[in-house]
This record gives structure tokens, sequence and C-alpha cells, in this order.
């Protein structure tokens, strides 16, 4: 019995030592989770400071991105008492953040997706791409510079007192770590290779009451596919001669080849 009652000592005691600060912050995100319609689970790792705000911003009106601790937003969740939204703690981790929104999830995805921010590359950053300097005129001025741009092998012209790119260059190919002296060319010629935003992890939908994991919404390359998969769906139609409003022209067409061959064929066989 005794040890029972020191128990609970010690456990009140820890309830006692969270902070009320804490306390407070665990209720209002855990509100906020229960009255939106979607709550969705970002990674904020290596966005600047600066970049967050800007998203932040721009978000205004479609959510708002709540930065806690790992530890906050999982009690949040807990608090929230959505029997749904549990499968959301498993992709709780460290430099990670809770975006609130009635609006679509989807279209939020796809929102965050379109918008990224450019910022500029850092010694020793391995290139998602390759990154190019493109001919042109430049607002550099000769000196110093010229021997910087002349070690990444990139032709240049004097014209006017300013430096001009001469040929367009890959300076860094892709998977290459970045030089310290590609950092400096690419700062001076204001160029910002990698693009920065918030990456959804995945997040819970109010309305379907489930969650949804690795989403990746791509508008252009889902506009392609579309565009290609009606191509080969046309010219598929078109060979097994499947009459419909698209394929009707192209049936008429290929009808009057095929009579015109049998014309020539049947002529030249009275020949």
């Amino acid at each position: 019995m005794a040890d029972k009652t020191q128990k609970t000592k010690t456990e009140n005691s820890k309830i006692k030592r969270v902070p009320k600060e804490k306390i407070e912050s665990v209720k209002k995100l855990a509100e906020e989770i229960k009255n939106r319609k979607a709550v969705m689970l970002v990674s904020i790792k290596g966005i600047p400071s600066a970049q967050l705000q800007k998203i932040k911003k721009d978000l205004r009106g479609k959510a708002v991105v709540r930065v806690a601790k790992k530890s906050i937003l999982l009690r949040a969740l807990d608090t929230s008492e959505i029997k749904e939204i549990e499968g959301l703690k498993n992709y709780v981790q460290e430099n990670c953040a809770i975006l609130i929104s009635d609006e679509n999830p989807f279209e939020i995805t796809a929102w965050l997706a379109e918008n990224k921010n450019p910022i500029a590359a850092k010694e020793g950053q391995i290139a998602e791409n390759d990154i190019i300097v493109e001919e042109g005129p430049t607002e550099l001025v000769p000196g110093p510079v010229i021997s910087e741009l002349g070690s990444l092998g990139l032709q240049i012209m004097v014209e006017e007192g300013k430096i001009t790119i001469r040929k367009s260059k890959v300076v860094v190919k892709k998977g290459e770590r970045i030089s310290e002296m590609a950092v400096s060319v690419l700062q001076k010629l204001g160029i910002k290779p990698f693009m920065v935003g918030i990456t959804p992890i995945a997040f819970y939908d109010s309305t379907a009451k489930k969650v949804y994991v690795g989403i990746k919404i791509d508008k252009k390359k889902a506009l392609e596919d579309l565009i290609n998969s009606h191509s080969k769906a046309l010219g598929f139609a078109v060979a097994i001669s499947y009459p419909s409003k698209s394929t009707i022209r192209f049936l008429l067409a290929k009808a009057k080849a095929h009579y015109n061959a049998l014309s020539k064929l049947e002529t030249k066989t009275q020949t």
C-alpha cells in the first residue's frame, strides 16, 4: 500500500512539473485540430526562417502552420480525442509542424508543391539537378571575378563594360557536391538553384475520416500524362475502328484511304 501511495505521489509530482504554458499550448492546438477539416503533418527541415515566414504569410486565408516540439504535437493529437487521427502519430518527427485548414487537403498539397521559393546554394550541398549558367549579359564588371568564372570553364567577353557569358554551361552536374568556388560564382550571378518549401508527410481528412500518406501532386506532370494518355487512347480507338465524336473524322479518313487503295488495286487488276 505504501509503495502504491509513493508511486501516486511521484506521478502527481511529474504532472505538476509540466509547465503551464506547455499544457495550454497542447489544449489550444488540440482544439484547432478538432475544429478544422484537414490536419496535415509537414516537414520544415532545412527551411530558413525568412522563407518559412513567407510561406506562412502566403498561406493566410488557406491554412495556418503551427510549429511545435514533437512531444507537444503528439500530446495535441491525443488530446483531440479523434480516433481516426491516431494514424498521424506514426509520422510525427523532428523538424515537423502541423498545418491546419478548412480547405480540401489535396488542393493544399498541390498548392504547397507549386509554391516553393528559390534559395542560394551552400558549399558541400548535393546538386538536385544540373546547375546551368545561361549565356547572356550579366551585371558583373571585369576584375578578379573573371578568373573565378574561368575556373568553372565559362567562356566570357566584355561588352559595354560588363561581362557577358558567351555560351551556356553546366557548372555543377546532378549528384555532385557544390564547391566553394561554384557557390561564389552562383551568388555573384544571382543564381539560386535550390527550391525550398513545406513538404507534406501525411494528412487527416475529417470528411473522409482517413489518414493519407505520401501524397504527391504535380499538376504539370498530371496534365502531361493526361495528354499522353488521351493521345494513346485516340490512336487505339481508331485502330480498332471504335466510333465516337472524337474518332469519326479519323475513321472516315481511314475508310477513304482504304477505298482509294482498293480502287487502285481493282483498276490495276482489270488492266
